[in-house]
């Protein structure tokens, strides 16, 4: 199964995001980098592993909707199974074989709605929320000083948004914060819901998950990473920290790593791709369809 998705950010500041221009062996505008010159480079690897000979099949999935909740991926899974999977996703040519997961949190504490005069009556949520979020910044810090994964790292956790409150003159009876937990394999929803819990020990709170998308591993020594590994060259290794459907293959059963084209500018205003890197991607995606199909 390769894999590759079909949708991009919003343009931004990009400058004609969606009239692609050559350049010095590049091509810029929205969705270049990520990750239309990886859909290609699958399309074309198809086109040429149509022509017959294997024992196998090669799925081509071109998906909707990673940049948001990954619908895209989880319909195909639905229908489809594979016994190894490409993300193609712009990885400079690394084979990566692992990538953190998150988790979406809300905290909310509980106050009493008062005049601001009635000292006596009201209970300030928003300042109730503040230890809670002084446990945060603790808790980060016990984090990167941790255990680390090898290709990884660690785990990491940040207050993203805040709210709370409706006057000057009222005693807040709610705050909300919203966290986000970055995990590393062996991590989390349900862990990462009791660091929370043990965050807010007395405090009149409570604490939820909104959602959850895990991290993703393949060992080295898989037949899928090693296979990959010669065939492309013997490329360096590599973990990133942001997530990407091939966690969900991997859940569903796909042993799948990721390999891709170099470039920049991914959500950023300047977007490029190196056209020869692309090139060399179709070359590994054969190579590597033809000896795992046969």
């Amino acid at each position: 199964m390769l894999n590759a998705h079909m949708d991009t950010v919003g343009a931004g500041g990009m400058a004609s995001p969606f009239s692609p221009v050559v350049r010095e062996g590049r091509v810029y505008g929205r969705g270049a980098y990520d990750m239309k010159a990886s859909l290609g480079a699958i399309m074309l690897a198809a086109r040429s592993l149509a022509s017959g000979g294997l024992r196998g099949d090669v799925i081509v999935c071109a998906v909707a909707d990673e940049e948001v909740a990954s619908l895209g991926t989880a319909a195909v899974l639905q229908q489809f199974h594979a016994d190894f999977g490409i993300v193609t996703e712009p990885t400079e040519l690394a084979l990566c074989l692992a990538h953190k997961g998150f988790v979406w949190l809300e905290v909310e504490t509980a106050g009493v709605a008062a005049h601001g005069s009635r000292a006596d009556l009201g209970v300030d949520a928003i300042a109730h929320m503040g230890p809670i979020l002084s446990g945060v910044l603790a808790l980060e810090s016990r984090l990167r000083a941790g255990p680390r994964h090898g290709l990884l790292g660690t785990g990491s956790i940040h207050a993203s948004l805040i709210e709370g409150g409706q006057e000057m003159s009222t005693y807040p009876a709610r705050c909300l914060a919203k966290l986000e937990r970055r995990t590393v394999p062996g991590e989390d929803g349900a862990s990462v819901l009791r660091e929370i819990e043990d965050l807010i020990g007395t405090e009149k709170a409570t604490a939820r998950v909104t959602l959850e998308r895990p991290p993703s591993e393949v060992v080295p020594d898989h037949p899928l990473s090693s296979a990959l590994e010669r065939i492309a060259d013997h490329p360096p290794l590599i973990g990133v920290a942001y997530w990407m459907d091939m966690a969900l293959m991997n859940a569903a059963g796909i042993p799948t790593v990721a390999f891709g084209p170099s470039g920049e500018g991914a959500h950023a205003d300047v977007e490029w791709v190196d056209v020869a890197t692309a090139e060399r991607c179709v070359s590994v995606y054969v190579n590597a369809a033809t000896e795992l199909c046969n």
